[in-house]
């Protein structure tokens, strides 16, 4: 078995919170310093390794313990208990500007930056243009950075640590900034590393981003690991946290006092397996039981299909679908039918609402409900498309 480019062994990492609001009062409360403040453990005994050729995604809530395992993997914090050990190259992109002084040039930034990741002058002289050229910001090389926006120092700062030519690549989240482009100038030089194989460690609160660039993931929580393991699986035990967390905080929204009410949202489907992670072609039928008091005339019930992080699927309601809801007392069960479902694989959120024609919202629950959909290892993308490909010879 190879060795490992990083090893994590039993790693725990604690910050103090002083409860003083001033130095003043540190001063005054020094004999009774432990009443005054509280140990933040942000990781809890981690343990992990980490293969040449790997590219591993970080995942969790805010304040999990994703980023300040990060930075103890790059050496920026020490931990409070455990080891970790690294071989190879490092190249961080940690923190927005991290390593660039705000009163030097772009350009001299550039000499800096590339000296803190290991290059000499003479490296760095040699790779100069192709970083510029990388950045896109060759008219502004020549001024202060303290005058950069932030794509611009994204832009730069990317643009150094992929040309030190890393073993391995520590990135936090940063390749959220920057305009459509770059991003997608920064995945394609991702996608070169990997076909390089080099080893890729990233955080991101992208699922579609760590689903498409990683062979493995970690969820933490509260600075623990929860799963380690297939990329689907772990971002199904992310997303089944962040459910429970939206139901503990109430999900349902009346709005009109003694109408038509949410009970319950049930969903159902004929291809499913053992784990409850849906087939392709399953025909799904979403069950939205509600509690009648009164009803205004022409009243409708209806669905929105999103992925976890927002994004808008399908919806319909059965006004459209022309279905006339009852307006008699007591309990109902309305039912979607979504045949065939054509979803691509992952995770999708329902949301139910009910209102009346003229917009005022009786009940509504965002989300309801979710289902998994099985992976399609033809393709990838929030559809799912019954993909074929050939070649010929083309003539002489």
């Amino acid at each position: 078995m190879s060795t490992p480019i990083v090893s994590v062994q039993d790693v725990s990492k604690r910050f103090v919170i002083h409860k003083d609001k001033s130095v003043k009062e540190r001063v005054l409360n020094a004999a009774r310093s432990r009443q005054h403040r509280d140990d933040f453990w942000a990781l809890k005994n981690v343990s992990f390794e980490i293969e040449t050729g790997s590219t591993v995604g970080l995942v969790g809530h805010n304040g999990s313990g994703k980023s300040t395992l990060l930075k103890a993997v790059g050496g920026i914090i020490e931990p409070t208990s455990g080891s970790i050990w690294r071989r190879g190259r490092l190249a961080a992109l940690l923190e927005l500007g991290a390593g660039f002084h705000a009163d030097l040039t772009g350009r001299e930034n550039v000499f800096l930056n590339a000296a803190i990741l290991g290059l000499s002058r003479e490296e760095t002289t040699r790779k100069f243009d192709e970083i510029v050229a990388f950045s896109g910001i060759e008219e502004f090389i020549d001024t202060q950075v303290k005058f950069y926006s932030s794509g611009m120092y994204v832009r730069l700062a990317f643009a150094v640590a992929v040309n030190v030519d890393p073993d391995l690549l520590l990135v936090d989240e940063v390749l959220a900034v920057g305009d459509e482009p770059f991003q997608k100038k920064c995945m394609d030089k991702i996608a070169d590393f990997q076909s390089e194989g080099r080893t890729i460690v990233l955080v991101s609160h992208s699922a579609d981003q760590v689903g498409s660039l990683c062979d493995r993931v970690l969820v933490l929580d509260h600075g623990e690991v929860q799963h380690d393991g297939d990329t689907a699986e772990g971002l199904r035990v992310l997303r089944a946290g962040f459910d429970r967390a939206r139901q503990s905080a109430s999900t349902s929204s009346p709005m009109v006092g003694g109408l038509p009410r949410l009970l319950d949202v049930t969903t159902h489907a004929d291809l499913i397996d053992s784990t409850g992670v849906l087939r392709a072609g399953a025909n799904l039928t979403i069950y939205v039981d509600i509690d009648l008091d009164r009803a205004p005339e022409g009243w409708m019930a209806g669905i929105a299909i999103e992925t976890p992080l927002g994004q808008p699927i399908y919806r319909v309601n059965t006004d459209g679908l022309g279905v006339e809801l009852p307006r008699t007392a007591g309990r109902h069960r309305i039912s979607f039918l979504l045949p065939e479902l054509s979803l691509g694989g992952g995770q999708y959120q329902v949301n139910v609402g009910l209102a009346a024609k003229d917009g005022t919202t009786f009940d509504r629950r965002r989300p309801a409900t979710s289902f998994f959909v099985e992976h399609d290892h033809q393709g990838a993308g929030v559809v799912r498309m019954d993909s074929s490909a050939q070649y010929a010879p083309l003539d002489p």
